[in-house]
């Protein structure tokens, strides 16, 4: 009988210790941990684009100094979805008029990946597809139908329109170690990007392995008379016809006048 006690005694020691030994190799897994410089940036009538620090840490890190590259990351930042309607143009009797129009929901308003080396070297396409990491892997949702190969030129359209905007960006060497553990990266948002939440995707991975990532939020947000504006045009929509009139009339009057005194 003490036989079978001494048994039994043995294997959940064995087992507790093959817990914690699981236990800590979790913990000493790398991870990455990061923030931006700030979460709230005021949209105002004379905002003219805004540059934000995003910084971090890779927990558990095993390298000793930035040159020695053992880690890649890989970070995506998305703005506010939107819908928006592709319109396509053809030559009509010498004439180029759009001939066809396709809707789409859930277009990201403002696309950057910002990493370490080029996204194709860092892991196999497979895990970028999964991770959703590239323009390639931005989920474009198109509610029309279109003919055998038509969407691919659709969504390219899309993304170029975007980049020649300013608002689907890459910068392949933008995340920089600044000692074995922590990094930086810029996020630059231009003068015309969306007003709404964004999210940052932080990416980490080793020798083309990913092991973790992690997700930070920062909000744009109209201010002062920016806000009072579009607040009250779509809110009161009718009143704010009826303000914009007015105050065209005005104008026209005004510049009668003085075109009158001349």
């Amino acid at each position: 009988m003490r036989g079978g006690v001494c048994g039994a005694t043995v294997l959940i020691a064995a087992l507790s210790f093959a817990l914690s030994s699981l236990a800590l190799a979790q913990d000493s897994r790398e991870s990455v941990e990061a923030d931006v410089s700030t979460r709230r940036i005021a949209i105002e009538s004379d905002f003219s684009g805004v540059r934000i620090l995003l910084f971090g840490a890779v927990e558990n890190s095993t390298q000793t100094a930035p040159e020695d590259g053992l880690y890649d990351l890989a970070i995506v930042i998305e703005g506010p979805r939107e819908e928006l309607i592709v319109r396509r143009k053809s030559k009509v009797a010498g004439i180029w008029v759009n001939t066809e129009a396709n809707p789409y929901k859930a277009v990201p308003s403002y696309y950057a990946i910002i990493s370490t080396r080029p996204v194709d070297e860092i892991a196999r396409p497979q895990l970028l597809k999964w991770l959703g990491i590239g323009f390639d892997q931005i989920k474009l949702l198109a509610v029309g139908k279109f003919e055998e190969g038509e969407e691919k030129n659709f969504r390219e359209s899309i993304i170029r329109i975007k980049e020649t905007q300013g608002l689907y960006r890459k910068a392949e060497h933008g995340v920089a170690f600044i000692g074995s553990s922590l990094f930086r990266a810029t996020i630059d948002l231009p003068a015309n990007v969306s007003v709404g939440e964004f999210s940052a995707r932080v990416h980490l991975f080793r020798n083309g392995a990913y092991l973790n990532s992690y997700n930070t939020q920062l909000n744009l947000q109209r201010e002062g008379f920016e806000r009072l504006v579009y607040t009250f045009a779509f809110e009161y929509p009718f009143f704010y016809g009826v303000a914009a009139v007015i105050l065209a009339v005005l104008a026209g009057l005004a510049a009668t006048a003085i075109f009158k005194r001349d």
